[in-house]
């Protein structure tokens, strides 16, 4: 890889270990890895950080690492390597936090609802525990209800995206008028108007519960959003601070 730093290239080494490895070991690998909901007996204190090395598939590791080599360089070459570390994982903590806060919302809103209709809380996670659902809840619950009430406690979260978006949030945020394009869609964009515009899509996503800009479903789109949101504030916190890489040496 040419041009690429070292951290940059010491984490997508990394991610291509962890997916090689599971392709390796098998499902059994997310079952310990994966990020699932804190009230789920599959919950390990690791998963907030294994998480962000665990891929869903080729495509998916190809496009993160493809970001991550095509904009962590550049950071990390202002920033120094451990500035940029710093930076990564805590915009994949902070994807995870955000992801987990809007599950938590969508697991509580269906939990109530169940609740206040005859069904004991101990009850219903016991169901959700062994990995089931109780279909009277669809009974009480709308399609989408209970939808987001299911998958909040019985998915799971896998991925660097988060932690990319927060790349991406920073390199728009240091190369505001460099021209971006997607790979499928190749009209350069300046950074300041691409990057938003990609936020913003995934949190419409989000909320409307809709698949990706590229097809399919499965994705975490407040992930992504809470990525680029925790890498807004720590750049907006540097630039009013005016941090400087001497202070990361």
């Amino acid at each position: 890889m040419r041009n690429v730093t070292e951290t940059v290239k010491q984490l997508i080494i990394i991610n291509i270990l962890f997916f090689v490895g599971t392709l390796a070991i098998g499902d059994s690998a997310y079952r310990i890895l994966a990020l699932y909901f804190p009230e789920s007996p599959d919950f390990k204190f690791w998963q907030p950080i294994t998480h962000m090395f665990m891929h869903g598939g080729f495509m998916h590791i190809f496009f993160n690492m493809f970001a991550l080599y095509s904009f962590g360089s550049a950071l990390e070459h202002f920033w120094g390597a451990k500035k940029f570390l710093f930076f990564y994982i805590s915009c994949g903590l902070g994807a995870a936090l955000v992801n987990t806060a809007i599950n938590y919302y969508y697991f509580q809103e269906g939990l109530n609802t169940l609740m206040a209709n005859g069904f004991p809380r101990a009850e219903i996670l016991q169901v959700l525990s062994e990995g089931k659902i109780n279909t009277k809840w669809q009974e009480l619950l709308s399609v989408s209800d209970f939808q987001n009430f299911t998958s909040a406690y019985l998915g799971s979260v896998v991925g660097a995206s988060g932690a990319i978006y927060g790349v991406i949030v920073a390199f728009a945020f240091m190369f505001p008028n460099a021209e971006l394009a997607l790979m499928f869609v190749p009209i350069p964009i300046k950074a300041k108007y691409f990057v938003p515009g990609l936020v913003l899509i995934d949190l419409y996503l989000g909320v409307s519960g809709g698949e990706s800009i590229f097809g399919g479903g499965g994705i975490a789109h407040f992930a992504h959003v809470g990525g680029a949101l925790f890498g807004f504030i720590i750049m907006w916190y540097w630039k009013k601070n005016q941090f400087n890489r001497n202070r990361w040496n």
